[in-house]
């Protein structure tokens, strides 16, 4: 059965973007990721799925004229009717949507962000595995990965450590 993988960069005191939603912070680390492990989880998913402010993000800020995911099948659940050149939009209930692609053939599905999304799929259980790469930086606040009140237990699977970067993986305890 296929796994939902929640793979982001995170800062040390857990935001994942800054105040205004901007991922520049990102760029000071650019260099120090190339051993990140992204390599290797981008070969273990054959969908990748985000929100629609994600989906902007990359198209219009961190990847304007190239689309990153090609080869991979891309859904982006959104409640906006835009167009979505690059992917497909994801309709109705997003964890029903999970549920019934985890039980489809192929490989892992990418849970990329952002936080409406992948609170969405926790808190409807969803979410099986955490890759976080941690990065050395204290934003001070922005967007935070995990909502107050969010209560999941997880089970530490790997821990790396490249230069001053954590890449932790854990996957979700039976409930």
């Amino acid at each position: 059965m296929r796994k939902a993988a929640a793979y982001l960069a995170v800062s040390l005191d857990g935001f994942i973007a800054d105040k205004d939603g901007g991922v520049g912070w990102l760029d000071d680390f650019a260099d120090a990721q190339e051993d990140s492990g992204y390599e290797a989880f981008v070969q273990t998913v054959d969908t990748v799925v985000m929100g629609g402010r994600t989906y902007r993000q990359v198209t219009q800020e961190l990847s304007p004229g190239v689309w990153p995911y090609e080869g991979l099948d891309c859904r982006v659940w959104t409640h906006d009717s835009g167009p979505l050149p690059h992917a497909q939009r994801i309709e109705g209930n997003l964890a029903a949507w999970l549920h019934a692609e985890k039980q489809k053939p192929g490989r892992d599905i990418w849970l990329c962000g952002g936080t409406e999304l992948i609170a969405a799929a926790a808190a409807a259980g969803e979410v099986d595995r955490w890759h976080l790469t941690v990065l050395p930086v204290l934003l001070g606040g922005g967007i935070r990965l995990f909502p107050e009140g969010d209560r999941q237990q997880l089970r530490l699977v790997s821990a790396r450590q490249s230069g001053g970067i954590a890449e932790l993986v854990y996957e979700q305890k039976p409930r």
